[in-house]
Order: C-alpha cells, then structure tokens, then sequence
C-alpha cells in the first residue's frame, strides 16, 4: 500500500528581535507564491523585517534541496507565519521621578516549502 505523503521542508527562527506584527506585513506577500518569486519580492521590499525573511526563505530553500532531494523549480512557500516571543521589559527615566517600560517584542517566524505536483 503507497501513502501519499507530502514532502515538505522547514525553517524556524527563534527569537528574533523584531515585532510579528512587522513580519507579518512581508509575511502575507510571500504566502503561496514560487520560491523564485518570493526571493524577488523579499529583496525589494523595503521593509525591516524582509532581511530577516530572506535569509531564512534561502535556509528552507537549502533544507529542501539538500535533505529532502526536492526539485528547486517546483517549490513554492506553502505556509509562512510569526509567532510572538518573548518581550524584555526594560525600564526608562520618565519625567518627576517616574519610571516608563519599554516592550522590546521578539517573534518566532517558520517557513513551511512544499512541491507543486
């Protein structure tokens, strides 16, 4: 009996220093199309979070290729999210003695490649 079991390869980053809500933007651009494609689009977007997703898009890429044997022209980016992380709580001087917190958000963003058949 043949199951039919997608292929599929991952890339998480951990702890990025960097809000989800700003990865979220580049995020949705990205969702569903060619890995060719979204490499273009992640490089003139001028966005802060697009460095980061570029990396990680070319790290899935490489996990796709060298562990899973996929063909590089028939990937496209099945899922992509970012998941909120952590926040460090800093503190700083506010005015007549008081104190204000500064939310430094990190985020955990995954990106999911798959084949089309």
């Amino acid at each position: 009996m043949e199951e039919n079991t997608i292929l599929e390869a991952r890339a998480e980053l951990k702890y990025a220093r960097i809000s989800s809500r700003k990865v979220k933007i580049v995020a949705d651009l990205l969702r569903g199309k060619n890995v060719d494609e979204a490499l273009a689009i992640v490089k003139f977007t001028p966005k802060a979070s697009s460095e980061i997703i570029e990396r990680l898009l070319k790290s899935a890429i490489a996990n796709a290729e060298n562990n899973h044997n996929m063909d590089h022209s028939k990937l496209y980016v099945a899922e992509i999210y970012a998941n909120q992380g952590p926040t460090l709580k800093r503190i700083r001087p506010a005015a007549k003695g008081s104190a204000v917190r500064i939310r430094k958000r990190t985020s955990h963003i995954t990106i999911v490649l798959r084949e089309r058949v």
